[in-house]
């Protein structure tokens, strides 16, 4: 008798879910969680074609402006930009290259302010412990223009080794930056002032919290 109750009441509710739209919670819609680690902060998908690295939120980026969406801790940059990453620039770029992506390598520091870098087009998320799923680049670095991004494999691998910046990921046309956004030449953030970006204080987690960014081949 208790069992055909217990029954009786799993279907009940089964059918109140279908009824009022309520989808049953599965594995998919669990909240984040960061594997990757200090140590091991690098992450190659060969089969999503995705590089992931670890990185830590730069509070002051909230309130003021930048060009630098993540940058190598180590690096020269290491604190200026929105996200401090945990991997350095060189194992960016061979984990991006792993992918068999091609880099734009069209830019240098004589013809940057001219220039929009090139390069196999990308997909950036962001996501962190307890997030509610991957939020795109856009979502959570604000472009003043509303422009979405660009982001583009540029390479520069030999220009990042030999200026130390420690830049990953740039808000303009970088001829140091692995990846960079080819909506802005260089210059237009810290030079002609035509567009502000900040980190969106409304969706990223506090200063200091831990995100997994994630760059991959846009489909």
């Amino acid at each position: 008798m208790r069992r055909n109750a217990i029954l009786c009441a799993t279907l009940t509710m089964c059918m109140c879910w279908c009824m009022f739209g309520f989808a049953i919670p599965s594995a998919d819609s669990a909240p984040a969680k960061i594997t990757l680690t200090k140590e091991k902060p690098i992450l190659v998908d060969e089969k999503e074609k995705s590089v992931s690295v670890l990185a830590q939120v730069n509070g002051k980026y909230f309130f003021q402006t930048t060009r630098h969406a993540v940058v190598y801790s180590g690096g020269s940059n290491g604190d200026k930009s929105v996200f401090r990453s945990y991997a350095n620039d060189q194992d960016f770029y061979n984990a991006l290259m792993k992918l068999s992506l091609k880099a734009g390598n069209n830019m240098t520091k004589e013809n940057g302010a001219k220039t929009f870098v090139e390069g196999d087009l990308l997909d950036v998320t962001v996501t962190w412990e307890g997030a509610k799923k991957e939020y795109s680049l856009d979502e959570v670095v604000l472009d003043s223009n509303k422009k979405p991004f660009q982001m583009r494999f540029g390479g520069n691998q030999k220009n990042a080794l030999q200026f130390k910046t420690g830049c990953l990921l740039c808000l303009d046309s970088c001829p140091v930056g692995i990846v960079s956004n080819a909506n802005y030449t260089m210059g237009a953030v810290e030079m002609r002032n035509e567009v502000i970006f900040k980190g969106n204080d409304k969706i990223l987690p506090p200063d200091g919290s831990l995100v997994v960014i994630k760059v991959k081949a846009k489909s």
